[in-house]
């Protein structure tokens, strides 16, 4: 692959991933509301399932992926569901100083966050016309090798890391402005309204 090709697909990519979408939502949501723990496993769903996406594209399975509509729509309803699950959690938090939530956000296993931006991320229709309908646009998948695929596969796991782990810091630093707990109470409450929003884009695209 050039590096023409590498450059112009890593600018169209960051521009995908760096718009706002139900992903980057429950990124800045669950660090409101939580704070930083679990973020790694967290993010890690995210990267993992555009990997799949992308191997989906890049090894001529995308029309197999276009017919198994009814398997990537139940995974749509479990992201969209899980959405509801931590903005649920979100909203009933009790309003506890910050330092003590971070001390007590320990109840969510990596495997359970991990799991969870998985299937959210592997319903999101963003990401599916991303990879089936605009990827094809940029790189010639009929004719990549094994070197431009792993090219690929690192620009993602850089980009996608880079750019959620930047939603994640801002989200973070703008937490720390909640000091008292009627505010705290309000940031979990907002929290858990964009994470339902969230919800219902997954659900209804």
């Amino acid at each position: 692959m050039s590096l023409h090709g590498l450059a112009l697909f890593c600018l169209l990519y960051v521009v995908a991933t760096a718009t706002p979408g139900p992903g980057i939502a429950a990124i800045v949501a669950r660090v409101l509301s939580r704070g930083s723990r679990g973020l790694p496993a967290f993010i890690a769903g995210f990267v993992a399932s555009d990997l799949i996406w992308f191997t989906l594209a890049a090894t001529g399975m995308a029309v197999l992926a276009k017919t198994l509509h009814t398997a990537f729509l139940v995974l749509r309803y479990l992201g969209a569901l899980y959405l509801l699950y931590l903005a649920y959690r979100m909203w009933t938090a009790p309003a506890r100083p910050l330092g003590a939530q971070i001390a007590t956000a320990t109840d969510e296993s990596a495997r359970r966050l991990f799991a969870g931006s998985l299937a959210l991320t592997l319903g999101n229709p963003k990401v599916m016309v991303f990879f089936l309908a605009l990827l094809p646009t940029v790189v010639d998948l009929s004719d990549i090798g094994v070197r431009a695929c792993l090219e690929i596969a690192a620009a993602i796991c850089v980009i996608l890391s880079g750019v959620l782990t930047a939603y994640s810091v801002a989200a973070a630093r703008a937490r720390r402005v909640f000091k008292d707990a009627r505010a705290v109470r309000w940031l979990n409450r907002g929290s858990g309204g964009v994470m339902a929003g969230a919800a219902a884009i997954v659900a209804t695209q």
